[in-house]
């Protein structure tokens, strides 16, 4: 019997977690492993107790046509990487793999080349997350070592978004 490949096999969960979003634009599933053990998840969804995009059925930063990876500060979400870090113990995150996929709402297909937004990579870097795998296809990812976000520090350069 062929299995999965490992980090495939938790991108797929990543993929399912993300079904559970609930922005009309963007819907990213965030798994949190730690020793080969899932301490936390998380998706893309309105805080606690306020409607979400899809129950009201508006977006507001698609409405003013704002592009991906500017000002979140309109947007009703907590973004699945933040959601995901809420839920676990920085004890147990600390030189854990954060897995992330996002989907398109619309078509529902999978969207390559994302990366976590500014503020999510500063939540990563804090969290003590040691390395990021992005789901581009079903086969393939990109791995991010967060030590080159330390590095590499786009707030002083003017890098926005993914």
């Amino acid at each position: 019997m062929l299995r999965r490949d490992k980090v495939n096999y938790y991108l797929d969960i990543a993929q399912t977690v993300a079904e559970r979003g609930t922005c009309l634009r963007r819907n990213f599933g965030a798994i949190i492993v730690q020793n080969d053990e899932i301490i936390s998840s998380g998706y893309v969804g309105a805080p606690r107790g306020r409607a979400n995009c899809s129950d009201i059925g508006a977006c507001t930063r698609e409405r003013l046509g704002i592009p991906r990876g500017e000002r979140y500060e309109l947007c009703r979400s907590v973004h699945a990487e933040a959601n995901a870090i809420i839920s676990a113990p920085r004890s147990l995150m600390i030189g854990s793999t954060l897995y992330l996929a996002c989907r398109d709402a619309k078509t529902g297909e999978l969207v390559p080349n994302t990366s976590s937004c500014a503020m999510c990579k500063r939540m990563i870097i804090n969290a003590g997350i040691e390395t990021v795998i992005v789901r581009n296809t079903r086969e393939d990812y990109s791995v991010f070592p967060v030590q080159q976000w330390i590095d590499q520090d786009e707030s002083l350069d003017g890098t926005r978004g993914y």
